[in-house]
């Protein structure tokens, strides 16, 4: 368990996909210097890709990075903690993983990713929506998720004030402008046009 002697943890959920130097590493490494520099304190699954460029950018910052880590995950896809986390949580389970990532934090965001990101981003919407854990910033980052959701929502099966639990920006910067509005209680979660 993570302390809460720290600065509130941001969860941040996405792809072990992109490269250094690509443009989804290069903004998920700037997300994660602008959290820190901001005050949180970054939580990812540890690995590569995105998780490996957002703690890389902390760090960068002066923060200490998260990594969650899964033996289950290590083992189907031979995967290491990369080498700017500061402190490992190591679980046997996917599952005790995500739960950890959706509910020890003081608000997510999530990156473009696969079925992976997709899961996590899911289970914590549905935790928030039927009040499992308590409600929090949910941030969605980018183009993917406006394409994703405008395709999945239908007003019969996800109301309005389902869609009200996500927060829908468009750059690292609007998601650290975001999460310090509700830190201070100046915003309301989920101004959205989904």
């Amino acid at each position: 368990m993570i302390t809460r002697e720290m600065s509130p943890v941001i969860s941040v959920f996405g792809s072990h996909s992109p490269a250094p130097g690509s443009s989804l590493y290069q903004m998920a490494r700037e997300l994660g210097f602008q959290l820190t520099e901001a005050g949180f304190t970054v939580a990812t699954g540890g690995y590569e890709g995105t998780m490996a460029a957002v703690s890389q950018g902390a760090a960068e910052a002066g923060g200490k990075p998260i990594g969650v880590t899964s033996s289950n995950v290590e083992a189907s896809r031979n995967a290491s903690v990369n080498r700017w986390v500061e402190t490992e949580v190591r679980y046997d389970t996917l599952q005790d993983r995500l739960f950890h990532l959706v509910d020890d934090n003081s608000g997510m965001i999530v990156l473009e990713g696969g079925i992976g990101t997709l899961s996590e981003f899911s289970l914590a919407w549905s935790l928030i929506q039927v009040g499992e854990i308590e409600k929090r910033p949910l941030v969605l980052l980018g183009q993917l998720w406006k394409d994703v959701l405008h395709s999945f929502v239908r007003q019969e099966y996800v109301p309005d004030h389902y869609t009200r639990l996500i927060q829908i920006v468009d750059s690292p910067a609007d998601a650290v402008t975001y999460l310090l509005a509700q830190q201070a209680g100046s915003a309301e979660i989920g101004d959205n046009d989904v």
